[in-house]
């Protein structure tokens, strides 16, 4: 069975392999009198379209495969599982039900979700004693969790398997399996979740007991590993899939991408119209524009292709549209017909056997145009026998230079539908994702300083590229790292396991201690604690809280006050690094002796060490652990790198100083005390991605002075600071020094070599080096040809006068600075990276042929004579 519904004003749509009656008010719903008191008590606005469908088979004890833009939301299954859980007949086999439903989830965040939810709502059930299970790699762990009287267990794959080692008949009772976010585990955990289900299935066919067995995938994207979970696993399930391009995929529409040049497009539609024409097919040709549609229809019957033609000033209405594209096919002839986006709605067409994307779309856009061939989606699933004949559903994408808008999320859902993806797309996405000109007021991902990489880069709002202007706005002054091989850093503000805020303490006399009292004696006098009556954003100001005096700068001051002229204003400490609310009138005048020191609080991350189980957070307690272990004690640290005011350290030491022997003790590396909760896994290329995001950086800043440290003085620290060999050091430099020398010996000869010819190799990167350029041209562009082998980082600017191309090769810096002879259109022209050279396509402001390509002479650049055409009034030519 398939249906495929319209509801309402919003056009819903749903696909459904079985009927379904969907369940849309509360009141009628599939659940239980005291859940629905609970829902409504939560104001619960639901259910949902999707929840309306979901229901029903899943309260019914149904398997279900649920797909939706609303996937990730566990209320689409959680109601009618506790409805279910409340039959107290289903289970009577069982001497307890402790584990009769399972949850599984991406991991430990959405976990805890989850298990709030169940919390929450469960209130209006019988108790079923939720719990969340987190084991980390520590064998022992599994043996201690106790389960009795937990009917409701929410894990991870990775933490099921460890519980699963110790509790092998933990699946012979389980009755209701729940795949939360379906496809992240299936992609992500693909193995893990397949040996669980082959583990449950084993276990069910040796179970004695007849108890009821369920499974429920829910999630927003359909996955290729979906169809063998149904076919292994499931028993007839419901599949509601209410996201129309994943419907698509589901329905075997083929995905096409045809490259070619936007001045090329019509030519390359007559194409493919060429090709429908030997079938009687459906053809709908969408664009953004009207001008677009009239170019369109007026070359067709140029071309003796009859269409059809419908923007929002045709003369001809819907209607009349409507019935001369069914009279067209009917007749025996293809039916094409031209259109704008905003006319589909309306037309309602659904019967298309082909949509071919004249103008490239939006993610939004591209689900609305698959729209119209929904008629035609395969009811089997992929690779079934039947597949093979019905596979008539196609969706052309027109793949130009200018497609770059949107490029990143179609070539992510066309990798998601396993379609074939030409080159041309992979370079416009990367182009996109290395320009994110969008993006350079966002702040540095934060996935990428402190791991290293960042897994959801396409979907990620944060920036992963350098900014200067930003990133490098306030460096650390160099007086406060003395020797970067030994730092003192005081921890004052813990946001999670490797990631702090504090202080980089100096050991001779430090400037801070000196200048917080000064601040303390300065506000004891009464006189001087002068508060403010008009708050600035950006000014620095005193604030005293419990006897201690703060340097705070006022981040953001509400639009408007009160009528006491008070009001609550958001402040930075700023020698601390902390946020905080306080009432304007606690901010005190701060003289400006007090604001000559620069800012004290660095952000300092924890280097080579990450979540385990490909987690993209810290388990809080992890973070809960370091933060009682580390904040406001005295550390130890190397820095390996800096960027702006962030230091990267490897390691960081917690020390005891012992002022009477002058001796430091060290008491733990905060690496080896993560590791050691078995919830952090090593991360060998932290530091060497930092480094590598880092080089982009075109001045030589303190950051990559300190770059070149041997890894053998860090893995000395390592085993001078580990837990295990607590050490008593006479000199508190040597205590992370493993080379034994003093702060003041001077630098071997070799390593002073090493510092010097990373200096000189940077200095000459700075400069670069001038590739070779050849280049040719046409009326309407000109072709650039710069010969570079297997460029990596490349960027290319242009400007209405100007081109600026710069690229690494075999570790060299290639720069062409490009002062142009005429004017190019540059938001028309492109750049594309091949393998031994970059192709540079500039569109002319004006036609016509170019006398040279440069105002200035080029010894680099000279004319392509392979490509070169003999304009008709043959002009002399200069090489560059």
């Amino acid at each position: 069975f398939q249906s495929f519904q319209n509801v309402g004003k919003e056009k819903n749509f749903v696909f459904l392999s079985k009927k379904i009656e969907p369940s849309s008010v509360l009141e009628t719903a599939p659940l239980s009198d005291g859940l629905k008191k609970e829902l409504a008590w939560n104001k619960f606005s639901g259910p949902t379209f999707t929840e309306s469908y979901c229901w029903p088979p899943v309260a019914l004890g149904c398997d279900v495969v649920a797909i939706s833009h609303q996937g990730n939301d566990p209320l689409l299954y959680i109601p009618p599982v506790l409805t279910l859980l409340q039959l107290k007949s289903d289970y009577q086999p069982l001497p307890n039900r402790s584990g009769v439903s399972l949850i599984l989830c991406p991991g430990w965040k959405k976990a805890q979700v989850v298990l709030d939810l169940l919390k929450t709502y469960g209130k209006g059930c019988r108790q079923l004693h939720p719990m969340l299970i987190i084991l980390g790699q520590n064998k022992e762990a599994a043996s201690q969790v106790e389960m009795r009287g937990c009917e409701v267990i929410v894990t991870t794959p990775y933490n099921l398997l460890r519980l699963l080692e110790h509790n092998t008949g933990l699946l012979c009772r389980l009755c209701h399996l729940v795949l939360d976010e379906v496809e992240v585990l299936l992609s992500d955990t693909t193995e893990q979740v397949f040996t669980i289900l082959y583990c449950y299935k084993r276990a069910t066919a040796q179970a004695q007991e007849n108890l009821p067995r369920q499974i429920v995938a829910v999630g927003t994207q359909w996955n290729k590993h979906i169809p063998p979970l149904i076919k292994e696993f499931m028993s007839d399930p419901h599949i509601v899939i209410t996201a129309v391009e994943e419907a698509a995929i589901f329905g075997n529409v083929q995905q096409v991408v045809q490259p070619c040049m936007n001045s090329n497009r019509t030519a390359e539609l007559l194409k493919l119209l060429d090709f429908t024409q030997r079938n009687l097919q459906k053809v709908l040709v969408f664009t953004d524009s009207i001008t677009d549609v009239e170019i369109i229809h007026k070359a067709l019957k140029s071309n003796s292709v009859v269409s059809l033609k419908k923007h929002k000033e045709s003369k001809c209405n819907d209607q009349c549209v409507l019935e001369r594209w069914r009279r067209m096919h009917s007749s025996g002839t293809p039916a094409v017909l031209v259109l704008t986006d905003d006319c589909l709605q309306s037309l309602g067409i659904t019967d298309a056997t082909c949509v071919i994307h004249f103008s490239f779309p939006s993610p939004e856009v591209f689900g609305q145009r698959l729209q119209s061939l929904r008629d035609n989606f395969c009811t089997g699933m992929k690779n079934s026998a039947g597949d093979q004949e019905h596979m008539k559903a196609k969706s052309v994408i027109l793949l130009t230079e200018s497609s770059s808008c949107h490029a990143p999320e179609i070539l992510c859902y066309l990798k998601h539908a396993e379609a074939e993806i030409p080159e041309e797309l992979y370079h416009l996405t990367l182009r996109v994702l290395e320009s994110e000109e969008d993006k350079l007021s966002r702040p540095l991902c934060a996935s990428l300083k402190m791991f290293g990489i960042c897994r959801k880069r396409t979907k990620c709002p944060d920036r992963h590229q350098i900014n200067s202007s930003i990133d490098m706005a306030q460096n650390i002054a160099d007086e406060m790292i003395e020797t970067p091989k030994r730092v003192a850093i005081l921890p004052l503000l813990i946001v999670h396991a490797t990631n702090y805020f504090g202080r980089i303490v100096r050991k001779q006399k430090d400037q801070y201690t000196v200048l917080a009292k000064e601040m303390n004696d300065y506000f004891k006098v009464p006189g001087q604690r002068i508060s403010v009556t008009n708050v600035e954003k950006s000014v620095f100001y005193g604030l005293c809280e419990g006897g201690i005096c703060h340097r705070v700068q006022v981040v953001e001051t509400p639009p408007a006050k009160d009528e006491e002229n008070v009001c609550k204003v958001t402040i930075k400490y700023i020698d601390e690094g902390r946020t905080s609310q306080v009432n304007s009138d606690q901010l005190l005048h701060l003289p400006a002796k007090f604001q000559n020191l620069p800012p004290q609080a660095v952000e300092i991350v924890v280097c080579r060490v990450k979540p385990i189980d490909n987690e993209v957070e810290w388990n809080p307690k992890v973070t809960d652990h370091i933060n009682h272990k580390i904040k406001g004690k005295l550390h130890h640290a190397k820095v390996v790198h800096t960027l702006g005011r962030t230091v990267w350290v490897d390691p960081m030491v917690g020390v005891t100083s012992l002022p009477e022997m002058k001796m430091w003790i060290n008491e733990y590396n905060i690496r080896s005390e993560i590791l050691s909760m078995g919830l952090g896994t090593d991360n060998p290329e932290h530091i060497g991605e930092i480094q590598k995001l880092c080089r982009q950086i075109t001045v030589l800043d303190h950051a990559e002075r300190l770059e070149h440290f041997t890894e053998e003085d860090t893995a000395g620290l390592e085993e001078a600071s580990s837990p295990q060999a607590t050490s008593v050091q006479e000199n508190p430099a040597e205590s992370c020094n493993s080379s034994g020398t003093s702060p003041s010996s001077k630098p071997s000869i070799v390593s002073r070599i090493q510092t010097k010819e990373a200096e000189d190799s940077t200095v000459h990167q700075q400069k670069g080096c001038h590739p070779q350029i050849k280049w040719f041209q046409d009326n309407v562009t000109v072709t650039l040809k710069v010969q570079i082998l297997r460029a990596s980082d490349s960027k290319c600017k242009f400007s209405r006068e100007k081109v600026a191309f710069s690229a690494y090769s075999e570790g060299k810096l290639y720069v062409a600075d490009l002062e142009l002879y005429q004017s190019v259109i540059a938001e028309k022209s492109t750049c594309v990276i091949k393998d031994t050279e970059a192709v540079i396509l500039l569109v002319k402001e004006k036609k016509g042929a170019w006398c040279k390509l440069l105002k200035n002479k080029n010894v680099h650049v000279s004319l392509d004579f392979e490509h070169w055409e003999e304009p008709e009034d043959e002009r002399p030519f200069t090489v560059g």
